[in-house]
């Protein structure tokens, strides 16, 4: 059985169902095992690459392992690509699971589990992995659109710290019948309005629906030619947030050219402050993605009538 330092502060991915699951996960673990309430922080991921991390142990979850993290006394679990193993840290790594799932299994080890558990984090992972074959893919997607649709810290209020109510719980009967009529119409309507930010990456417009399910089912489709579809989101406290997905592993290295991060089809990317409005996005995408070439190089003129090669 695995040890652990108490945290100062556990600290997870703030815009989706696992980082809410895995950070309220580890919470509980930390209460179990130290009988006290750590904070509990949630960050997007620009936002979180400029916090100053200061706490001398902390407990990181499904936020991607870097070289400020290689800290002793940090816990980071996660589940995105990495570029160095850890010296410090202790990294709990598995591409192939979510977060989720991989707090969940050391929650397990100290005798934290419960059906109700179970279920939700299995769901948890089917959906943050995209596990379109599976037969819960469907449900999976309406808890993380709960997620997103009523936001972490309203979530983290509705359910009083108990995660388990999560489960079944009556405002997925909202996601569901809001899938059932809008997708169909934010499929079609999203369909006509795909437009170029690169020779790569297309902008599709949503006006209503799943974004997430309309992009998987233009990319599945090939309804476009592009490998790498975006969409963004306005956001009155982050700015705009933009979304990427792809089915070849190409969306995360134009998420990390936009200084965001994530999955190899599956990233995104909050753009700079000054950008605050969708058709600013647009503009300012086409020419991240799209540098002006540089300059042939200018041989002196002095040195031309001297006869001189630079």
């Amino acid at each position: 059985m695995e040890t652990f330092s108490r945290p100062d502060v556990i600290l997870t991915h703030e815009s989706d169902l696992d980082g809410f699951v895995s950070g309220h996960l580890l919470k509980d673990l930390a209460r179990h095992l130290f009988g006290l309430e750590v904070r509990l922080e949630a960050w997007n991921t620009q936002a979180w690459r400029q916090r100053p991390l200061k706490e001398r142990a902390a407990w990181v979850s499904d936020l991607a392992f870097d070289a400020r993290l290689d800290r002793a006394d940090w816990l980071v679990v996660d589940h995105h690509p990495y570029d160095a193993p850890p010296k410090s840290a202790r990294l709990v790594h598995d591409a192939a699971k979510s977060a989720s799932l991989l707090c969940y299994e050391l929650c397990q080890q100290h005798g934290l589990r419960s059906p109700e558990l179970d279920r939700l984090v299995a769901l948890t992972d089917i959906g943050d992995l995209f596990r379109e074959s599976d037969p819960d893919f469907q449900v999976a997607q309406d808890y993380a659109s709960l997620a997103k649709t009523y936001s972490f810290w309203n979530l983290d209020r509705l359910l009083d710290g108990r995660l388990e109510r999560l489960l079944d719980h009556p405002l997925l009967k909202v996601v569901r019948v809001r899938r059932e009529v809008e997708d169909p119409i934010g499929l079609e309507w999203s369909r006509s309005r795909i437009h170029a930010l690169s020779a790569e990456v297309g902008y599709v417009e949503i006006a209503v629906g799943n974004s997430n399910l309309i992009v998987n089912e233009l990319l599945k489709t090939a309804a476009t030619p592009y490998p790498v579809l975006l969409t963004l989101i306005k956001r009155s406290a982050s700015g705009v947030v933009a979304s990427l997905r792809s089915r070849e592993g190409r969306a995360l290295p134009i998420a990390l050219r936009l200084q965001g991060g994530g999955h190899p089809n599956a990233a995104g990317a909050t753009l700079p402050r000054s950008v605050q409005t969708l058709p600013d996005a647009v503009t300012y995408l086409r020419q991240v993605l799209n540098p002006a070439p540089a300059a042939p190089a200018r041989s002196s003129p002095r040195a031309g009538a001297l006869g001189l090669e630079l």
